[in-house]
């Protein structure tokens, strides 16, 4: 699991994207919770034993001695909870003498009712004020404060020292900020939802123009277009720019090939044509002694001219099977082919059959490719059909498949391997140099298609052609 986890990381942009806005989102989310929470709780606990230190303050001021000497509060002090039972708010007086209790709970507020605090053995020195945790009424954990208080001006002259002690229930601390912490973290999900929404937005919509420049891809690939076009980001023009470089430069390469490769069949076939009338001429009556030299020219001329056109055909389809953007549709060869053949065959007065085809059917290569192989096809149709040959075509989702069935004797299964081999012949009786299928079938394969040979429903031959279609 873990594997498949970092090779999708590393094989997805998007998903890397993802992953780190979305680790640091829930980082800054969390550091951000509690960095807040921490903060009011302590905000609360400032204010909590403030509010304590001013009862105490309140309580220090208030205190006097009674005319009988007993310690008493010259004005009640304002809180309201100070009165009411068990309100979480309590203050308690007692007397001292050398850091030891005299009188535990000598005054005390009506909220602690019939209760007395326990408060650890320690006295504050003279305006110091202590802090304690201790346990309040009904079991409840109070936070307490301390201040001792010295009276010297009483009657009998002897000074007489009080502790007083102010407490509050912890949970008026706790509980807002538990509140707070509820709501904080609330909002913070919500935040968090929304930096998560906007983090997907970014990603897709910042990585728009890759799917953009993708889809323009696909319309080179499929012969829609020959170069990139678009309106992209400025981050993304220099790699379209050398994107619509490479596939100049691809097709001037391409376009310089075949030029040579043109150039190549002249200059050969110039020389070869003069070999040629030379020998033929060599092996008319008037030149008997050098007849049998002259048919050996012959043949050699002859096996070297079918050689140059096989390899020149398939070193232009090579350089062009590849080409990006190009496309060619099946309706406007095929008709030139059948008008071809019908020239070509004319003696014959062929049936020369083929439905119109839709606008889909359109063949991912270069228009010369695909008359050459559907040339050949045809051409050998026409040879071998008694009357009739049929040319039909379907798309098969990205492929093309051209079927041509003739009339002819047909050809059995044993040979019909040996036939697409460079150079064979099925009948030597019949015009032809042997390479036309071997031609198709090479051509075929560098598109990424295939030939097979069948029996046809007319009782002769069937081929039928499978090649890439545009999308």
């Amino acid at each position: 699991m873990k594997n498949a986890v970092s090779s999708a990381l590393r094989n997805s942009l998007r998903l890397r994207l993802l992953a780190g806005t979305l680790f640091w989102i829930a980082a800054s989310i969390i550091a951000a919770g509690w960095g807040l929470s921490s903060l009011f709780q302590r905000h609360v606990e400032v204010q909590f034993h403030a509010e304590l230190k001013t009862y105490l303050d309140q309580l220090t001021a208030q205190l006097t001695l009674d005319s009988k000497g007993q310690p008493t509060l010259a004005l009640p002090l304002s809180d309201p909870r100070l009165s009411r039972p068990y309100s979480g708010c309590y203050w308690q007086i007692d007397e001292i003498n050398d850091a030891a209790p005299v009188s535990s709970g000598l005054l005390r507020s009506r909220s602690l009712w019939d209760h007395v605090l326990a408060v650890p053995p320690d006295t504050p020195a003279d305006g110091e004020i202590h802090q304690h945790r201790i346990a309040g009424p009904e079991g409840k954990m109070l936070g307490m404060g301390e201040r001792s208080v010295r009276i010297d001006d009483i009657p009998d002259g002897k000074p007489r020292s009080f502790r007083l002690i102010v407490a509050a229930d912890e949970s008026l601390m706790s509980e807002p900020v538990a509140r707070f912490s509820d709501a904080l973290w609330v909002a913070l999900g919500v935040l968090g939802m929304g930096l998560v929404v906007a983090a997907l937005v970014q990603v897709f919509v910042g990585l728009a123009p890759l799917r953009k420049l993708h889809a323009a891809l696909g319309k080179v690939r499929s012969g829609e277009t020959p170069r990139l076009n678009g309106d992209f980001p400025a981050e993304i023009m220099p790699l379209v720019e050398e994107l619509n470089t490479v596939l100049a430069q691809n097709a001037e390469v391409v376009e310089r090939a075949r030029t040579q490769a043109g150039n190549l069949a002249h200059a050969l076939k110039t020389p070869l044509s003069v070999l040629a009338n030379a020998a033929d001429a060599a092996s008319k009556p008037a030149s008997r002694e050098h007849e049998a030299l002259a048919r050996l020219v012959l043949e050699h001329v002859s096996t070297a001219r079918r050689q140059v056109d096989y390899h020149l055909a398939r070193a232009q389809a090579a350089a062009t099977s590849r080409i990006p953007g190009a496309r060619t549709p099946l309706q406007p060869v095929i008709d030139g082919l059948l008008r071809t053949m019908r020239h070509i065959h004319a003696e014959r007065q062929l049936d020369l059959t083929c439905r119109r085809f839709s606008e889909a059917m359109v063949f991912r290569g270069e228009a010369q490719d695909l008359q050459e192989m559907l040339g050949n096809l045809l051409d050998n149709a026409c040879k071998w059909a008694s009357q009739q040959v049929r040319v039909d075509a379907e798309r098969k989702g990205n492929e093309l498949c051209i079927i041509i069935d003739d009339d002819g004797v047909g050809l059995a299964a044993a040979q019909r391997d040996a036939v697409i081999r460079r150079g064979i012949r099925a009948d030597e009786q019949v015009p032809g140099s042997g390479l036309g299928l071997a031609i198709v079938e090479d051509l075929a394969r560098l598109y990424g298609g295939r030939l097979e040979l069948m029996d046809s429903p007319l009782g002769g031959l069937r081929s039928a052609l499978t090649l890439p279609a545009t999308n």
